[in-house]
């Protein structure tokens, strides 16, 4: 429904990592400092100089198993149990209120209490689905065509196109309707391509759902056996006309302007202005993503019989709900997308479950309430000048960069003098006047909430871009870099332990969120963000020789991180996560000459043992603690633009010269990389 955000510190994956305000912080400085570096917890096994993420974490991660209904444990995961047990706290003080009707309260509790109806959900079964299934029946006609699409990208069902509105990426004082390609059930195009005894069992496991999700639906398992066949034929023919996710990464790949007649007379098998209509699209006018794919999709609306695209779409109308229905849907869905591709042994409790779904659908009025219960507001101020701080040594380095020209350098910092610093929430809230839920089946309240915020998204087409808007709740602990409006975002929820500490030392703040400050800072001049201007447009604003030179240097990221094995076959992508490695290491160099320059008149003194120098790494590496289960490491290897947590660590230490100096390093450690064979960027 929404723009992908690209730039995130940390991959949501279908779910918000949230958390809750630490309202019982110690109040010294010195407290603090030595409770957020528990150096019980380092592991002298390990030298420091050869596998520094083991020396800060392999004891937190041996004392920390990942629960059965997890697929990964570590810094993140803590905070967002703590946030869910919080914002879950919102949800049951709102149901058992006397709120007004249309008030927050009584919209948050009204969506829980329809959420926490185990039993008249799983006596309901598949029947709160079954009027969409009569909507969705094939037909030859292209205006119903339309009809059906609708039906399904308005109330959070599947199509095999997303739709969404958002800044033109060439205008961007405008907003624009995509469309991009969609429509498989796997988690991505590759999967139904990749060789190997893991892949083929994966595949088998996905083409068995798809035929007892169906059978669970009411199909004969005779009709549900020739289904699925159909189904999956349809899906890999979609997903060789798609674009992989290296290709994705160029912006100019997915930008394609068409009008409205020309979607119509290229792709006539749907009728373009039905489906538009139907949506409260008012445009003639849209960016089309991937026009080899929509020539396939409309080649296969022409070939295929009615009866498999009927079938196609009652199985992804049952795959996207399954989560919200009956617990025999639940547990087959979950059977395949929480133990087979992600490792989970057992679901997570509903009550967490459904907190995030209710975040999903009612991100403001969960957000107002979590800042007033959780939120330090002084922590902003501080946050604030850490950011001007990393600013400042980012601005440094651009202009002193020797690879860089005058033309491309004046360009460069004028972008990051007009970046926008967004902390801790939004100025204005989103308002839900006009939802109207009800005490009724969960899947009802979903779908009512769901088309609120597709409307909501629909309504920008000509109106002016809101550049107060953000992409995150407060309560979620993440922040990004968002390239069309030039900004910044750090939610209230990242701004405590282990990435902020209000009374810290700068040793700690500066190796943890200073990383993450500077992390987003540099995603503006990474191999997307650097594509965009001081305005948001996409433009070249660099010169020829200086594309090149950045190109090289971005190719030694590429080459570097290709050479990680995470587990046995199965490497880290360089390509894939090259923003986000490149972003890794120029936001730890800023945040250390940050560092350097607030620490210089300050106490040299070390704390339990260590340095400033060395706490500052310990900062850094310990934001990264944590473990995957293997399944669920492997779907991050193929389809996260990060590098996982501990690569994001040595990948970085062993390109960091500061490091070395702190800590020893030297040649012959296994960190130690020559000069020549170092990533450098910033």
């Amino acid at each position: 429904m929404r723009a992908p955000l690209p730039y995130l510190l940390f991959p949501a994956l279908g779910l918000i990592i949230s958390a809750c305000g630490n309202p019982n912080a110690p109040s010294m400085q010195q407290a603090q400092a030595a409770e957020a570096i528990d150096v019980s917890l380092l592991d002298s096994n390990y030298a420091p100089q050869d596998a520094f993420f083991e020396f800060v974490n392999q004891r937190w991660i041996d004392n920390h198993p990942i629960p059965a209904s997890k697929s990964s444990w570590g810094a993140f995961y803590e905070l967002r149990e703590q946030s869910l047990a919080a914002l879950k706290g919102i949800h049951e003080e709102a149901a058992t209120s006397q709120a007004a009707e249309g008030s927050p309260a009584r919209l948050l509790g009204l969506f829980w209490n329809s959420a926490m109806d185990s039993a008249g959900i799983a006596q309901a079964a598949w029947t709160p689905l079954q009027s969409l299934f009569a909507e969705i029946t094939w037909t030859n006609e292209p205006r119903e065509r339309g009809q059906r699409f609708a039906s399904l990208l308005r109330n959070g069902g599947s199509a095999p196109i997303s739709m969404y509105v958002y800044q033109d990426l060439k205008k961007a004082d405008r907003y624009v309707l995509y469309v991009n390609q969609a429509g498989l059930g796997l988690p991505d195009r590759d999967y139904y391509f990749r060789a190997g005894e893991r892949a083929e069992k994966v595949r088998a496991a996905y083409k068995k759902y798809q035929i007892d999700l169906l059978v669970s639906t009411g199909m004969s398992m005779e009709k549900a056996q020739l289904a699925g066949k159909n189904i999956y034929e349809l899906e890999m023919t979609l997903a060789k006309a798609s674009m992989t996710l290296e290709e994705l990464r160029d912006p100019y790949a997915s930008y394609h302007p068409k009008s409205l007649n020309d979607l119509n007379q290229d792709y006539p098998q749907l009728d373009w202005t039905t489906l538009f209509r139907r949506l409260h699209l008012n445009t003639d006018s849209v960016v089309l993503g991937q026009p080899k794919f929509m020539e396939q999709l409309n080649k296969l609306m022409e070939v295929l019989p009615a009866e498999t695209w009927t079938d196609y779409l009652r199985f992804h109308t049952a795959n996207s709900f399954a989560k919200y229905l009956h617990p025999e849907a639940e547990t087959l869905r979950f059977a395949f997308y929480g133990t087979e591709l992600s490792g989970k042994t057992e679901m997570e409790p509903r009550w967490q479950r459904m907190v995030s779904v209710s975040d999903e659908l009612l991100r403001d009025l969960l957000g107002q309430e979590y800042v007033k219960k959780h939120f330090d507001e002084q922590a902003k101020s501080r946050a604030l000048a850490l950011v001007e701080n990393l600013k400042k040594a980012l601005g440094n380095r651009l202009s002193s960069l020797d690879w860089m020209g005058d033309t491309t350098r004046v360009a460069a910092l004028e972008k990051l003098d007009k970046m926008m610093v967004k902390i801790g929430y939004p100025d204005q809230w989103r308002s839900y006047d006009g939802l109207e839920l009800k005490e009724q089946h969960l899947v009802l309240n979903y779908q009512t909430a769901y088309a609120f915020e597709f409307d909501r998204m629909a309504k920008k087409l000509g109106q002016e871009v809101d550049r107060r808007e953000w992409f995150m709740g407060p309560q979620t602990v993440n922040a990004y870099y968002n390239p069309t409006l030039n900004e910044i975002v750090f939610p209230a929820a990242i701004l405590q332990p282990p990435f902020f500490f209000a009374e810290g030392d700068d040793a700690l703040n500066y190796g943890g969120i200073g990383m993450v400050i500077g992390h987003e800072l540099t995603h503006g001049f990474d191999d997307q963000g650097r594509q965009f201007d001081a305005e948001g447009n996409l433009r070249s604003w660099w010169t020829k020789a200086d594309e090149q030179r950045f190109n090289a240097k971005a190719s030694r990221f590429v080459q570097h991180y290709n050479g990680y094995e995470p587990l046995p076959g199965v490497f880290i992508n360089g390509e894939l996560t090259q923003g986000e490695n490149i972003a890794d290491l120029g936001g730890m160099l800023i945040a250390w000459d940050a560092f350097k320059i607030s620490n210089k008149a300050k106490s040299t003194e070390p704390i339990e043992g260590f340095s400033p120098e060395q706490r500052f790494f310990l900062s850094f590496a310990q934001i990264w603690r944590g473990h995957d289960k293997e399944a669920y490491l492997e779907q991050k290897l193929y389809t996260d633009p990060h590098s996982p947590g501990k690569y994001r660590v040595i990948g970085v230490l062993s390109n960091f010269p500061a490091f070395y100096e702190a800590f020893n390093v030297k040649e012959g450690h296994k960190l130690w990389l020559p000069d020549s064979a170092r990533c450098t960027m910033w």
